[in-house]
């Protein structure tokens, strides 16, 4: 099993990436941010199945399936919410939501941790002990302050 273990940590996954609402980086103090946890293009996300190549397994077909444990969202001020199994969402149906109490610029971040799961010869999939912790991007959110003014109409 520790070769597959090895085989589970040398998987190319998917990068977990932080989204959010409001879009483009930008958002003002105490406003309500949705945050929600996608995953990049390029490589195996949870549920891809990654098919070894049978020559460095003594003619195995070896198959590896990352499954999804958690996800802890890093809103950049010194605080977090999880671990969680919940991906967030967009507005007004996630439920990862932060407002901001003071301006600046945060640096968001999502950690996700995979599991894994093996099949041999077409074997039923079996765990893989261990898990893959996996760092996102850093995303960086500029949060502003607006000042409202009242003007008297026609002037």
């Amino acid at each position: 099993m520790g070769d597959v273990q090895n085989a589970f940590h040398r998987t190319p996954f998917a990068k977990p990436l932080i989204g959010m609402q409001p879009p483009d980086g930008r958002t003002l103090i105490r406003l309500d941010n949705y945050f929600a946890m996608k995953w990049s293009e390029q490589g195996y996300e949870p549920e891809e199945v990654d098919s070894l190549n049978p020559a460095d397994w003594f003619g195995l077909t070896v198959r590896i399936k990352p499954q999804f444990k958690s996800v802890v969202y890093d809103f950049g001020d010194g605080t977090s919410f999880g671990p969680t199994t919940d991906l967030g969402g967009p507005y007004p149906t996630g439920n990862i939501v932060k407002a901001y109490t003071d301006a600046g610029v945060y640096t968001t971040q999502i950690h996700a941790t995979l599991t894994g799961q093996v099949s041999l010869n077409g074997s039923e999939w079996i765990d893989i002990p261990g898990q893959a912790d996996l760092d996102g991007p850093v995303t960086p959110l500029t949060v502003l302050t607006a000042d409202n003014r009242l003007y008297a109409s026609g002037g």
